[in-house]
C-alpha cells in the first residue's frame, strides 16, 4: 500500500506554525510514516509524538530544529503505541529539559487530562481525549487555526484500526464538533476538511454495521448461526481471500458493538444471530 500513496516529504512546513517531520518508518501500517509535528513560531515549539525510535528520524528532527533556530520543550504524545513513542528517548538525549505529556503517563512523565491547555509562541492546543484506537488516545485541537491533530484516529489515507468499536465511534462522533478546519493525521497527508473526514469515518462504519446485519438476516451456510468467518465471505466476497483473516477481526467488533446494543445474539461458542428486534 505505502507504493501507491503519495509522496511526501521528509520535512514540510505545513503551515506559519506547523512543520511534518515523517518518522522514516514507511509501511502498509503506518503509511508514508509516522507523522510528528513541530508547533509553534518561537524558540521554543512543542513536539506532537516521537516516531519508532529508528536511526533515520532523529537527524531530520535536528534538521528542522536547526532551520528554524528552535529548541522543544514540550513533548505531547497522542497514544502509546510504539510507532509515536520510541523516540521520545532521542528527544530528551538533545533536550534533557524537555516536558514529556501523556494520557495515563509512563514514569517520568506528566499526565493529560481531557482539556488541557498546551500553549507556546504562535500556538495554543488544547487536549481531547478520543478513545477507541488505543484507551489512551488523544487530540489535541490547534485553536489558531481551527485544525485538529487527529492522531491515529483519523487518517490522511484510508481507514483507521481500532480496539473498541463502540468507543472509537462515540469518539468519533465528540470530534467532529471540536473543530472545523484541517486535520493532521498521525500518519498521512493534511486532512483539508478534518470534519467532512470524520463523517465519512462515521458513514462508512455505519454503512459496515449493515452490511453485517443485511448478511446475517439470510440463511447461514453453516445452519446453526454465524461465525465471523462466515459473514466476512459473504460481506468481503469480492475482497482476495488473503484480506479475509484480518478483516474477520474488524467484523468481531462490529458484532461485540451491536451485541452491546442488543441488536445481535451470541448463539453458542463461536456462532451468533440477530435479535428479534433488528430482524424487523
Amino acid at each position: 500500500m505505502a507504493a501507491q500513496l503519495p509522496h511526501l516529504p521528509d520535512i514540510e512546513r505545513l503551515s506559519s506554525r506547523v512543520i511534518r517531520i515523517l518518522g522514516g518508518n514507511p509501511s502498509k501500517f503506518t503509511l508514508q510514516g509516522t507523522n510528528t509535528y513541530l508547533v509553534g513560531k518561537g524558540p521554543k515549539r512543542i513536539l506532537i509524538d516521537t516516531g519508532e525510535g529508528n536511526r533515520i528520524w532523529p537527524p531530520l528532527l535536528q534538521k528542522a530544529l536547526s532551520d528554524e533556530n528552535a529548541s522543544i520543550d514540550q513533548v505531547i504524545l497522542t497514544h502509546w503505541h510504539p510507532d509515536h513513542v520510541g523516540g521520545v528517548k532521542d528527544v530528551l538525549a538533545h533536550s534533557p529539559e524537555a516536558k514529556v505529556f501523556k494520557n495515563r503517563p509512563e514514569a517520568g512523565q506528566d499526565a493529560i487530562v481531557d482539556g488541557q491547555v498546551f500553549e507556546t509562541d504562535g500556538a495554543r492546543l488544547k487536549a481531547f481525549h478520543c478513545p477507541g484506537h488505543a484507551v489512551d488516545h488523544m487530540a489535541l485541537v490547534l485553536e489558531e487555526e481551527d485544525a485538529m491533530f487527529t492522531g491515529d484516529n483519523v487518517l490522511g489515507h484510508g481507514t483507521a484500526v481500532f480496539e473498541d468499536l463502540a468507543t472509537y465511534m462515540d469518539s468519533l462522533e465528540r470530534m467532529q464538533h471540536q473543530f472545523s478546519g484541517p486535520g493532521y493525521p498521525g500518519h498521512g497527508a493534511v486532512i483539508e476538511d478534518g470534519r467532512a473526514k470524520i463523517r465519512e469515518y462515521i458513514s462508512h462504519r455505519k454503512e459496515r454495521e449493515e452490511q453485517i446485519l443485511e448478511a446475517m438476516r439470510g440463511p447461514s451456510a453453516e445452519g446453526d448461526g454465524w461465525s465471523s468467518m462466515g459473514i466476512v465471505k459473504v460481506v468481503y466476497v469480492d475482497y482476495p481471500e488473503h484480506l479475509h483473516a484480518p478483516a474477520e477481526g474488524g467484523v468481531v467488533q462490529v458484532l461485540k458493538k451491536l451485541e452491546g446494543e442488543g441488536r445481535v445474539r451470541q448463539k453458542g461458542e463461536g456462532k451468533w444471530g440477530v435479535s428479534e428486534r433488528s430482524a424487523l
